[in-house]
């Protein structure tokens, strides 16, 4: 009986998956990809800054860290 209710399971995200990629996400233009993977990657660089910055000791280092964070806001902003 486990392993009917995992077999459904399965096809039911397999189902899921199909029906996903004929959403509006996978028919964006190049330029909108390229901007949205950009962004995630700013995004991904922003979060891994702060986390830095939260175990950062060294004023130097933490300096540097804060110079970093503006920048990638800065970025960010201009992103829209």
């Amino acid at each position: 009986m486990a392993r009917g209710w995992e077999s459904k399971s399965v096809e039911q995200q397999q189902d899921e998956v199909a029906s996903s990629s004929n959403s509006p996400k996978n028919l964006l233009t190049p330029e909108q990809s390229a901007k949205q993977r950009q962004l995630q990657g700013l995004l991904l660089s922003r979060q891994h800054v702060l986390q830095q910055l939260q175990t950062a000791q060294n004023p130097r280092h933490r300096e540097m860290l804060q110079a970093a964070l503006a920048d990638l806001d800065a970025r960010l902003s201009q992103l829209g």
